[in-house]
């Protein structure tokens, strides 16, 4: 059971990649373990399977080289940010006691993204509370509380607090999200339901969207984030 750096707790399998691939490998890149907890198993997908979809998220783990991955197995499309399932994420919090955590946009087109971030935002703070029990493995969990949650942004427009330069990554971030053949634009998938992010114009769409950002920051591609804590740097030249 790794101490993590950075986990990523997403919704669905895929949305790490779509949202933070590109930081996920960066940092790996610089020595920090880095992990992905999926909250579901995006059962309600209109194409492919949960089958499939776990097939392809460790097809994803292994382009991106993360340290661990492993699905909570909440109900897609109807959890909720209740006591049950916020129980459910402290313990994943405190199993690999993160000192960042990176999850879903504050709001999106996807009710799942907004209600997910909420889920997670409310269980980083509970997870510091010492009095709030949760096991591991029939052990007492210390209690824990992440230096740092970040939202990455998604399908709606949100202003990012920060961007980060992924421009070294970027063919990897597009590897690790055609890992997901039964979900983006794949002319080998013979599954008759088309989506929105099955037409063949979401991957350029991905791309104007890093390339906005990265344009903002003097880079070819970034990605952005947002925090509601006032972000700060010890050193003015280790800005852009």
């Amino acid at each position: 059971m790794p101490k993590l750096d950075i986990l990523v707790l997403a919704v669905h399998p895929d949305d790490a990649e779509l949202g933070c691939s590109g930081t996920i490998l960066k940092h790996i890149a610089l020595g920090h373990k880095v992990g992905i907890v999926d909250l579901t198993r995006g059962e309600l997908g209109s194409r492919g399977s949960a089958l499939i979809r776990e097939q392809e998220a460790a097809a994803a783990s292994q382009v991106l080289g993360i340290s661990i991955r492993e699905n909570l197995d909440l109900a897609d499309g109807f959890f909720k940010n209740d006591k049950e399932h916020q129980l459910k994420v402290i313990a994943a919090i405190r199993k690999y006691q993160p000192e960042i955590i990176i999850t879903n946009a504050y709001h999106d087109r996807h009710p799942d993204h907004g209600r997910a971030s909420e889920l997670v935002e409310t269980s980083v703070f509970l997870s510091g509370l010492v009095k709030i029990e949760t096991r591991f493995e029939n052990e007492s969990q210390q209690e824990w509380r992440p230096k740092l949650t970040l939202h990455f942004i998604q399908d709606n427009y949100i202003k990012p607090d920060i961007l980060i330069d992924i421009t070294a990554y970027w063919d990897k971030k597009i590897e690790s999200i055609q890992a997901y053949g039964s979900q983006f634009y794949n002319p080998d998938w013979k599954e008759e339901n088309q989506t929105y992010i099955s037409s063949a114009e979401f991957y350029p769409a991905i791309e104007a969207r890093a390339r906005e950002f990265g344009k903002t920051i003097g880079a070819k591609y970034a990605e952005g984030f947002t925090s509601r804590k006032i972000l700060g740097v010890n050193n003015l030249f280790d800005l852009k």
